[in-house]
């Protein structure tokens, strides 16, 4: 049982990676790397000119943009890229309804979507905060960052009471 939900949760976050490098692909974004996991690295692999990466440890994973270049494209396109690993755990999650696959996707679907620094959810505030701002405000950017922490430990935590 533990075996295959480990396995699991690791397809969950590849999909979800690989919805960003998808989107990043379509949106012209580089995207040289992704990678699955932490730790010592098992396996490296190149396919069209992405480094295909497998860790020890099956906890995380990861696509590396080109962050320069995501930032210089429409609002629109970077919310896309940086959405579009929730987009596929969602549409895995309505596809595989009932199981525990499904229930994964949909679990990763809303952490990514709290604004938690890092988190999909805390990328897209920035941006949309960048480009409402139409530049960059530490002051904001920091508060957005802090108080989307708080909010989120909030929400998390009155779940937790709520369900236990």
């Amino acid at each position: 049982m533990l075996i295959t939900y480990v396995l699991l949760f690791a397809l969950t976050m590849l999909i979800h990676e690989l919805g960003h490098l998808v989107a990043a692909r379509l949106c012209g974004v580089p995207a040289p790397e992704l990678g699955l996991g932490w730790g010592p690295k098992l396996l490296d692999v190149g396919v069209g000119g992405v480094r295909f990466k497998l860790h020890l440890l099956p906890i995380g994973a990861y696509v590396r943009l080109d962050m320069r270049e995501l930032q210089t494209r429409p609002l629109s396109q970077q919310v896309f890229v940086l959405l579009a690993g929730v987009l596929v755990n969602l549409a895995a999650a309505l596809s595989t309804q009932g199981t525990w696959f499904s229930l994964m996707n949909y679990l990763l679907a809303a952490t990514n979507l709290l604004p938690l620094y890092q988190q999909d959810g805390w990328k897209c505030g920035m941006v949309m905060l960048r480009g409402l701002l139409e530049r960059r405000s530490p002051l904001v950017e920091w508060t957005f960052t802090v108080t989307g922490a708080l909010v989120s430990c909030a929400a998390l935590a009155s779940l937790a009471i709520k369900y236990y």
